[in-house]
């Protein structure tokens, strides 16, 4: 109901108050999301006067005293009561009665409704979408876009609240969260998060010390497995040493999945590459806002492992000699998973348009995602021609498909408003 005085999804000309009064609503008012009533700010017309205050949505008028806004004074700015059921007079503290307007709407629109939210698909809309505007399409996927690019920065500007204003301890576990390329994804930022960026930065000249922060504190190294590997020997040796030093706990080994993923994608190889960037120094956060191109991005994160990381997926399993390399693919996930969030994050921080635009230039320039999701969009219409648009359509998936807010999302309005409208 409160949608629907919302959006105005009622016949105007038809309106009167219970007792028969004429009734124009001049501005349906401003939806309150705390306590009090449902819209603020509200104006109407009774008979030719024009009254200007709050509105109270009940599904029954006797909601009113069962609420027990009869007693309370924030009420008595309520001119009109909006309900279904009109089984109840209402009455300001003063006794002064409130106009009750019983709110119709065509019978199509729960019908539809309820199609909508309570279908098993999480796209109940599909059969309707080439029945839609283009235009409204284009512009529902470009705001998509723009709302989870800002989802993003809002979580890392949390981070940097947390990391006392460390954008270089933001950007570490952002980027070591894209290393995980979804399946991994929160595996990864949990050993970001459990091993402090400043630790290794004291031992980054030594590449074995680094790698034995990761490995160790990722749970994949345990005292008397794997003997006859020297190198996860050294490795285990290494990390006793610094877990003692540095008081650390690693995570559940549990944590890392490996169903369906080529051996090239195994957590050991990405984590291997994390500990290359950081021997590296780790300044990655000011080289991605001094890069000025593309390509000038791209090459921060080509990286190439050598000696036992191009014979081996695991810990003590050799694998014919392969090149070990971060692939251009692979290169695109950090490039939209981390680096445009980062440059976005921080452009809003800073109120600097020009890096914004730089992180939406950045998507576009980039070919759409290759998933399921972006897959079965194009297959209904909303097909993405770059990564800005495959993550609007992740967003729409994600935020109002899977949890069937069809009210919210432009396209359910469109045609739920359809609905509303017919006799």
């Amino acid at each position: 109901m409160q949608y629907v005085w919302q959006h105005r999804l009622f016949d105007p000309t038809k309106l009167t108050t219970v007792d028969g009064r004429k009734l124009r609503v001049i501005d349906v008012g401003r939806l309150n999301t705390d306590s009090g009533p449902d819209f603020f700010n509200a104006k109407i017309g009774v008979d030719g006067c024009v009254w200007a205050g709050n509105v109270e949505i009940h599904r029954r008028a006797s909601d009113w005293r069962r609420h027990n806004h009869h007693l309370d004074p924030a009420y008595d700015s309520v001119v009109l009561h909006v309900v279904e059921v009109p089984d109840a007079q209402v009455y300001r503290t003063n006794g002064e009665e409130i106009p009750t307007l019983v709110l119709s709407c065509s019978p199509m629109f729960r019908t539809d409704y309820e199609a909508l939210v309570a279908h098993s698909s999480t796209q109940s809309c599909a059969r309707h979408i080439d029945t839609l505007d283009p235009v409204l399409l284009a512009d529902w996927v470009a705001s998509l876009a723009i709302e989870r690019l800002q989802s993003k920065a809002q979580r890392l500007r949390d981070w940097l609240d947390l990391y006392r204003g460390s954008w270089e301890e933001v950007c570490y576990i952002v980027v070591a969260r894209s290393m995980g390329f979804g399946i991994n994804g929160d595996a990864f930022e949990r050993l970001a998060r459990s091993l402090p960026l400043l630790f290794m930065q004291k031992h980054a000249d030594s590449l074995p010390q680094v790698e034995a922060f990761l490995f160790g504190q990722a749970g994949l190294l345990v005292e008397g497995e794997n003997a006859g590997d020297d190198y996860y020997a050294r490795l285990t040796s290494e990390y006793a040493f610094l877990r003692n030093k540095f008081g650390l706990t690693p995570i559940n080994p549990d944590s890392w999945k490996f169903f369906r993923l080529r051996p090239a994608n195994f957590p050991h190889r990405r984590i291997a590459m994390l500990a290359q960037y950081i021997h590296r120094g780790f300044n990655l956060f000011s080289r991605i806002c001094e890069a000025g191109s593309d390509e000038e991005l791209r090459a921060l994160f080509k990286v190439e492992l050598s000696g036992y990381w191009t014979t081996h997926y695991l810990f003590g399993h050799a694998s014919p000699e392969a090149s070990a390399v971060l692939g251009e693919g692979a290169i695109d996930i950090v490039l939209i998973n981390a680096v445009a969030p980062l440059l976005y994050a921080y452009g809003s921080y800073i109120g600097n348009e020009t890096m914004t635009d730089r992180a939406l230039s950045l998507l576009e320039s980039i070919k759409p995602e290759k998933n399921a999701i972006v897959r079965r969009f194009a297959a209904l219409g909303i097909a993405a021609a770059n990564a800005l648009e495959s993550q609007a359509v992740i967003q729409l998936n994600n935020e109002y498909c899977q949890a069937h807010k069809c009210l919210y999302c432009r396209i359910g309005h469109k045609l739920l408003s359809r609905s509303a409208m017919k006799p």
